[in-house]
């Protein structure tokens, strides 16, 4: 597409398009399918096909791809923890199922640590699920689990991030041996860990019932995500889809969460893209846009930059900008702001917590890395 193209489509509905400094985030569209995920979606058009039946088969390779027992294809990560929630309190019985979001009856606890609490676990709750906190502020003990399981636990939530280990959480390998030892099982929202390879499905293959990845990040439509698991998870989990409840006329809580047939095909062509690509260049490239992006913010009074060199997980390397207002003129909220308000659009963020500005060069066009750049480093010489 070329320069005046750009955006086109969404400025003939009076939307302004923006450039995408953030990384793959939900609000901003998440993810730009890989050519290969096109072509198979593209493919995908020509038949119609009963969707029980896709959903297996593609799971089937789906999981076979990246080692696990079972896969499931789903609306985004999000729908995986949901449908995950409903299968530990529902199981397969279709009484449940139905009765689902109203829990009277079930166990219905999702025992999460304290330190965990974060701004998705309100998915675990989207199917009539409560939280339960164990541990504290300041961590979490074997003793703090073993006391809150009790006769209404459903199920021992975990947030796995492996880019950024938190020492004082309860580890993953302590939680799962002491729910197990109680018959309870252990869910994993590890979203983003996809790389390295062997990252990827392995809290799975450590012993957990189930973790949801969201398949945005390899190139997949931002609306589908991935649940792995045990082989009686995963079955549990496609009971209480949108599939089931058409396909087994058995109403369950995943009906809203429905997913197209070319996105199914495009998650399987997704999955093969990535565990075949060449991961190197990937990692190159990604780092030069990062590098381009810092080039003219160097020596500029008050701003200090800084390229992250991880490479684990979703968003690999990343540029940090910390701003002296005193010195600068700018704080990093004016910053952020007035990005916003240029021509085109620069979206970029603080996260909550953090001083500084974070650039990703996951949503960035060709060319894009410069302009950002450009754009920030103007902000400063006026």
């Amino acid at each position: 597409m070329t320069t005046t193209d750009w955006g086109s489509i969404y400025k003939e509905l009076g939307a302004r398009p923006v450039i995408n400094a953030t990384g793959s985030v939900t609000m901003l569209g998440g993810s730009t399918p890989a050519p290969e995920v096109k072509e198979a979606m593209d493919r995908a058009d020509g038949a119609y096909i009963p969707l029980m039946e896709l959903e297996e088969r593609a799971g089937e390779a789906i999981a076979k791809m990246v080692d696990v027992p079972a896969a499931y294809i789903t609306s985004g990560a999000g729908s995986a923890l949901t449908l995950a929630t409903a299968a530990c309190m529902a199981g397969d019985d279709d009484a449940k199922i139905q009765q689902l979001p109203d829990t009277t009856g079930m166990k219905n606890e999702i025992l999460i640590q304290s330190r965990q609490r974060y701004w998705y676990d309100r998915c675990l709750e989207l199917a009539g699920a409560k939280l339960v906190e164990f541990g504290n502020s300041e961590g979490a003990t074997r003793e703090d689990l073993e006391k809150a399981i009790g006769p209404n636990t459903a199920a021992v939530h975990y947030y796995a991030v492996a880019q950024e280990p938190d020492p004082q959480a309860l580890p993953l390998e302590d939680t799962i041996e002491i729910a197990h030892a109680k018959g309870v099982p252990v869910l994993v929202d590890a979203a983003g860990q996809i790389y390295p390879l062997e990252l990827f499905g392995s809290y799975v293959r450590m012993g957990a019932d189930f973790q949801c990845t969201a398949a945005k990040y390899m190139g997949s439509a931002q609306s589908t995500g991935l649940a792995f698991g045990s082989q009686e998870m995963i079955r549990k989990l496609a009971l209480q889809s949108f599939v089931s409840y058409e396909g087994r006329r058995v109403r369950g809580v995943g009906r809203p969460q429905k997913v197209d047939r070319q996105e199914m095909v495009g998650a399987v062509a997704a999955v093969r893209r990535w565990m075949t690509m060449n991961h190197e260049e990937r990692l190159t490239d990604t780092e030069a846009k990062c590098r381009n992006m810092m080039t003219p913010l160097q020596g500029i009074p008050g701003l200090s930059v800084e390229l992250s060199h991880n490479v684990i997980g979703h968003q690999p390397y990343g540029v940090t900008l910390e701003v002296d207002a005193a010195v600068a003129g700018l704080s990093a909220h004016d910053v952020v702001d007035r990005l916003k308000q240029g021509d085109p659009p620069i979206w970029t963020r603080v996260r909550e917590g953090d001083t500084g500005i974070i650039l990703h060069a996951f949503g960035l066009n060709e060319g894009e890395d410069h302009i950002v750049g450009q754009r920030i480093a103007a902000l400063f010489s006026k």
